[in-house]
């Protein structure tokens, strides 16, 4: 979503968070190789979840859709060492260009990756109170991606989803994907126990944060 020019972004990616070498190397991998690399989170919202884990003291995360593993590197790099991250991730493909590089991070053993749809994955996960989920998936699945992680949280954690504006197509509507987001939105809005922010950040960006 063009809401703001590139110009404005490199502006704010300059002034933010900075990638060290291995994640670059990884974004460079993924657009040179991949079909569709706009599903990489991108430097800002990498930056973004990275101050998330540190400000909230995050030590257990859970991520559902790794794909090629920029986002839940950056994570990892943010927690402490005895943090962990489990990623869902449906693709093998993107498994194994994301082992490729964790290999090669300090933070590789902080990572736990499920592969598989992430629907049944959740359901190892009955008795796990996490401090930050984050899903950047499948969106047709977000609002049942709501419904069982919101459970999974811990009092006081953090959500975050990406997507949100899906291109402004929330706006007006023509499809069941994006239909399936706003739907998620309005779960989350209309749950008491929750407080929630939607920024117009790259393609749309919803916090929330479990009150009770």
């Amino acid at each position: 979503m063009n809401i703001n020019s590139k110009k404005i972004e490199q502006y704010c990616i300059n002034f933010s968070i900075k990638e060290n070498d291995l994640l670059k190397k990884l974004k460079k991998y993924t657009f040179e190789s991949e079909v569709a690399p706009q599903m990489i989170c991108g430097p800002l919202i990498g930056g973004l979840l990275q101050l998330l884990v540190k400000v909230s003291n995050a030590k257990n995360i859970l991520e559902i859709g790794m794909f090629t593993g920029y986002s839940t590197l950056r994570m990892a790099q943010s927690l402490p060492d005895d943090g962990k991250i489990h990623s869902c991730e449906l693709m093998k493909k993107h498994i194994n260009t994301a082992k490729l590089f964790f290999k090669d991070s300090d933070s590789f053993q902080k990572i736990t990756i499920h592969q598989g749809n992430a629907i049944n994955t959740l359901k190892e996960f009955k008795s796990e109170s996490f401090d930050l989920i984050f899903i950047d998936a499948d969106k047709n699945n977000y609002p049942n991606y709501y419904k069982k992680t919101e459970k999974l949280l811990k009092k006081g954690g953090l959500a975050v989803y990406d997507n949100m504006l899906w291109n402004g197509e929330v706006l007006s509507p023509k499809d069941q994907e994006t239909q399936a987001i706003i739907d998620t939105a309005e779960l989350i809005k209309s749950n008491p126990k929750l407080e929630q922010l939607l920024l117009p950040v790259r393609d749309g960006i919803m916090i929330y944060r479990k009150l009770k």
